[in-house]
C-alpha cells in the first residue's frame, strides 16, 4: 500500500503575514522568513522565479485557529450522534467511483497510443468536471451515476501489439529553431478596463496585465462579478482579495461568500502544486479554510466537489474479498485527497504513457554496460548518478546512434548543454517538445526518434513530464536519468523520485563517483555525513562570518577579488547561491552589491544595463541564466548560456531579475565552474540535506562556503531529509504494472 507523503497545510494565518512570491519561488519564501525579510510589494518583480516547491511549509499544529479546532471537535461529536460525517461522504462518493475504475481495469491493460484518449481515473473525473461545467449534471448525480460497462475489453494477458514508429525521412517539424516564444499580452484595451476595476477596488493597477492575461478578454467584468478572482494572480494573497472585494462589494462581502470560498479552495491547491504537491489531503484544505476565517471549511469542501472545482481521490490497494473481518479494521485508513483537474489528469496520463512503455517496450539484446543491457530490453529505464555519471547514458545514446537507431540527448537547460559539449548534440527539453529543436514529429503526432534520454529528470514536473511521455512511440525506449539526491522540480510532482520507488522498470545505479574533493564533500552529503575534506588546490575554502553584513561583504569580495586571483575563475563564471531571496544576505541584497562591484549603472533598461547577469523566468518553474546585450523596442536581449532571447517589454517587472545571486532551487539542473554559497545565521531554518547537496553540488572546480549557521549546517545534513511531497503518481504506476499472482 502506498500511503501520499503528507506536505504540511498551506494558507495558514501565520503563513500569509508576509507576502509571498506565488508564482515562482515556494520553498524559498520559507527562507525568506528565516532571513528575517518580507516582499511585500515584490511579488511582481519576483514572479515566474518559481523554483522551490514547499514555500510556507507550516507545521499541521500551526495551521487554522483554536477556533476551527473547535469546529471540528463539535463536527466529531455530531457524527458519534449517527449523522454521517462529511469525510464519511467523500468516502462514499470515492467508493461509487471505484466501482467504475474496476471495470475499466482491462482497458488500462491493452496498448495506449501515443496522443490517445485519458484512460481510468482521469477520463471518469474528467467527464465529470466537463459534465458540471455544462450543467448537464449536479455533482453528486455523478457519483450516483451507474459503472460504464467494459464490454469487448481486449484480456488482460493478450499480449501488446507494438507500432514501429515511421521511417525517419518523414518527420513534422511542428516549429523552428529559434527562442521559445513569450505568451501574448493582452490588448490594450482589456487592461485599461481591468485597471479601472482595480482602481476602483483600491488595488495597485500594476496588476492589470497580468490580471488581464489570466482571465482573458472579459477579465473586467470577472473581477467585478467575482472579486476574489484576483487570487488568481501570481503574488496577490487572500487578504488582499478580501479588501478588494469588501471596496468593490461592500456590505455584500462577507467571510463566508460562495465565490470566497471557491477561490479560497483553488488557491490551496494552487499553492500547493507550488510547493510540489499534485493534491493535498481533505483535512489540510479544510485547516487552510479555516485558518483564512471561512466559518464552514466543511461545507466549502463539499461544495467545491459538487461544483466540480476539484476531485476527490482515496488511492490504495485492491479490496479483496479475503481479507479478514478484523484485519480490515485495524488497517489504518487511506487519506482523502482532494486535486485540481490539470494535475489529475497529468498523473493519470503519465503513469499510462509510462505503463505503454514498459509493455510495448523492445526485447532485443545489446552487449556492453549494464544500462547498455537494460536499454536494449526494455522499454523504460532509470539511470541514477551524479555528474560524472551524466557520461554513461551519453555513452548510451553515441553507441545507440551507431546501431541506426533515431536517439535524442535531452536537458533540463542550456547549461547542461554546455556541459555536455557539441559532441552530444543536446536538446533541452522545452525545445524538444516545442519542435524548435530535434527531430520532429511523425505523421501520428509521436516524435521521431527510437531512443530518448532525459538527463536532469529531477527537474521534471509532472506536467512536462506527461508531455513528454505521450510523445513518445510505441516500441520506443526511454532512458531517464538523474541525481535522486538534488532538490525536485520547481512544478507539481516527484516524477523521478516516484519512478524510482514504483520499481516497474530496470534501475541502473551509477558507480562512478564525482572526482576531486568538491565531489567526495557531495557524496559524503548525499548518504547524511559533513565531513572535513582535503583541498590542496584551494578547491573548497570555509569562510566563517559574523552577520548577514559580513556575508554580504565578504561574498563580494570572493565574487570579484578572490577567486579570480587564486583560483583563475572570472567573475562571469562564478556563480552565488543563497537560501532565499528576502532578508539582508538574500539574493536581493546580494545582487544589489555585486552590481554595485561588478556592473555599476542607473538600470536604464526597466532597472537593467547592459552587460548585467539575469535570471530570466521564460517559464513558470523554467529560470535561464544570461546576460543582458542591449534594449531595443520589442524587449531586452539576452545571451543565455549562446541562445539568443527576448524579454518583451511588458514581462521585464514580473520576469527578469539580476543573476549573479540565485536561489538553490533556481540553481539545481546546472553547474558553473566556481560557486560561492552563502549562509548567514539567520538562514538556518531554509536549510536541509536536498538543500546543501544542491547548493554545493553546483561547483565544478572551486567551491566557497560563506559561513554563519554554526552546528545548523550538519544539523540540516544528518538529521532533516527535506520536506516530502504529496503525488499519486507512484500508486498509479503501481496499480497499473503490479505483476499478476
Amino acid at each position: 500500500m502506498t500511503v501520499p507523503s503528507r506536505g504540511t497545510s498551506p494558507g495558514s494565518a501565520a503563513e500569509d503575514t508576509e507576502a509571498r512570491d506565488t508564482a515562482a519561488d515556494p520553498e524559498e519564501a520559507v527562507a525568506d522568513e528565516g532571513s528575517g525579510g518580507t516582499v511585500d510589494g515584490e511579488a511582481a518583480p519576483d514572479a515566474g522565479h518559481g523554483v522551490d516547491g514547499e514555500d510556507g511549509e507550516v507545521s499541521k499544529e500551526s495551521v487554522g485557529s483554536e477556533e476551527s479546532k473547535d469546529a471540528d471537535e463539535t463536527k466529531e461529536a455530531d457524527t458519534a450522534d449517527g449523522g454521517m460525517s462529511e469525510t464519511e461522504a467523500e468516502l462514499a462518493a470515492q467508493r461509487e467511483l471505484r466501482a467504475k475504475i474496476e471495470q475499466r481495469k482491462a482497458e488500462r491493460d491493452e496498448p495506449i497510443h501515443s496522443g490517445g484518449k485519458l484512460r481510468g481515473t482521469a477520463a471518469d473525473l474528467l467527464a465529470a468536471v466537463r459534465a458540471v461545467e455544462s450543467g448537464e449534471k449536479p455533482g453528486p448525480e455523478f457519483y450516483d451515476s451507474p459503472p460504464r460497462s467494459a464490454g469487448g475489453t481486449p484480456s488482460a494477458d493478450a499480449p501488446a501489439p507494438r507500432r514501429i514508429a515511421p521511417a525517419p525521412e518523414t518527420p513534422v517539424r511542428t516549429g523552428l529553431p529559434g527562442p521559445t516564444p513569450e505568451p501574448g499580452a493582452a490588448a490594450p484595451e482589456t487592461v485599461a478596463a481591468v485597471q479601472a476595476v482595480l482602481t476602483q477596488g483600491g488595488a495597485p493597477d500594476t496588476l492589470a496585465p497580468q490580471a488581464a492575461q489570466v482571465l482573458g478578454e472579459s477579465a473586467a467584468d470577472v473581477l467585478s462579478e467575482d472579486p476574489w478572482q484576483l487570487l488568481t494572480v501570481p503574488g496577490v494573497r487572500p487578504e488582499q482579495a478580501d479588501g478588494f472585494a469588501r471596496a468593490l462589494l461592500g456590505a455584500r462581502c462577507g467571510p463566508g461568500d460562495e465565490r470566497r470560498t471557491a477561490a479560497l479552495v483553488t488557491w490551496l491547491l494552487e499553492r500547493a502544486a507550488l510547493q510540489g504537491h499534485t493534491a493535498l489531503e481533505a483535512s489540510q484544505v479544510r485547516e487552510g479554510l479555516a485558518g483564512h476565517s471561512v466559518p464552514g471549511p466543511d461545507e466549502a469542501v463539499q461544495q467545491a466537489i459538487s461544483d466540480g472545482l476539484v476531485l476527490v481521490f482515496q488511492d490504495g490497494p485492491e479490496e479483496t474479498e479475503d481479507i479478514d473481518g478484523e484485519e480490515a479494521a485495524a488497517e489504518a485508513p487511506l487519506p482523502v485527497l482532494l486535486g485540481l483537474d490539470r494535475y489529475a489528469m497529468a498523473e493519470e496520463s503519465l503513469a499510462d504513457g509510462l505503463a505503454r512503455l514498459v509493455r510495448t517496450g523492445p526485447d532485443d539484446v545489446w552487449e556492453g554496460s549494464e544500462l547498455a543491457r537494460a536499454a536494449g530490453a526494455h522499454g523504460l529505464v532509470v539511470h541514477t548518478g551524479g555528474e560524472a555519471a551524466r557520461a554513461e547514458p551519453v555513452e548510451l545514446a553515441e553507441r545507440a546512434r551507431g546501431l541506426g537507431l533515431r536517439t535524442v540527448v535531452a536537458v533540463h537547460g542550456d547549461n547542461g548543454r554546455r556541459r555536455l559539449g557539441a559532441q552530444a548534440a543536446a536538446v533541452t527539453v522545452p525545445d524538444l517538445l516545442s519542435g524548435a529543436a530535434g527531430p520532429g514529429r511523425d505523421a501520428e503526432g509521436a516524435l521521431a526518434l527510437d531512443l530518448l534520454v532525459v538527463l536532469d529528470a529531477p527537474q521534471l514536473d509532472v506536467e512536462t513530464a506527461a508531455m513528454l511521455v505521450e510523445s513518445m512511440p510505441d516500441g520506443g525506449r526511454l532512458v531517464l536519468s538523474g541525481d535522486p539526491g538534488v532538490l525536485g522540480s520547481a512544478g507539481a510532482g516527484r516524477v523521478f523520485a516516484d519512478v524510482l520507488a514504483a520499481r516497474v522498470c530496470p534501475q541502473i545505479a551509477s558507480r562512478t563517483p564525482d572526482p576531486g574533493p568538491i565531489g567526495e564533500l557531495v557524496s559524503g552529503i548525499g548518504i547524511g555525513e559533513l565531513s572535513q575534506v582535503e583541498a590542496p588546490g584551494k578547491e573548497v575554502v570555509i569562510v566563517p562570518v559574523r552577520d548577514a553584513g559580513e556575508a554580504v561583504h565578504r561574498t563580494v569580495q570572493l565574487v570579484a577579488d578572490s577567486v579570480p586571483r587564486a583560483i583563475g575563475v572570472p567573475p562571469e563564471q562564478t556563480q552565488v547561491i543563497t537560501v532565499g531571496h528576502g532578508g539582508s544576505a538574500g539574493t536581493r541584497a546580494l545582487n544589489t552589491a555585486l552590481k554595485q562591484r561588478l556592473n555599476p549603472g542607473p538600470g536604464r533598461f526597466g532597472g537593467f544595463d547592459a552587460g548585467d547577469r539575469v535570471a530570466y523566468a521564460q517559464a513558470p518553474g523554467r529560470t535561464l541564466t544570461g546576460t543582458v546585450v542591449s534594449a531595443a523596442a520589442d524587449g531586452l536581449h539576452l545571451d543565455c548560456e549562446g541562445s539568443p532571447a527576448v524579454v518583451p517589454k511588458e514581462h521585464v517587472e514580473s520576469a527578469l531579475r539580476h543573476g549573479w545571486a540565485l536561489t538553490a532551487h533556481q540553481a539545481a539542473g546546472m553547474r558553473w565552474p566556481a560557486v560561492v554559497v552563502v549562509l548567514p545565521g539567520d538562514a538556518a531554518q531554509g536549510l536541509s540535506r536536498p538543500w546543501v547537496y544542491t547548493a554545493f553540488g553546483r561547483a565544478e572546480r572551486h567551491l566557497s562556503v560563506v559561513h554563519g549557521v554554526d552546528q545548523a549546517l550538519a544539523r540540516a545534513v544528518t538529521e532533516i531529509p527535506g520536506p516530502e511531497r504529496t503525488t499519486r503518481l507512484r500508486t498509479l504506476l503501481e496499480g497499473l504494472l503490479a505483476p499478476s499472482n
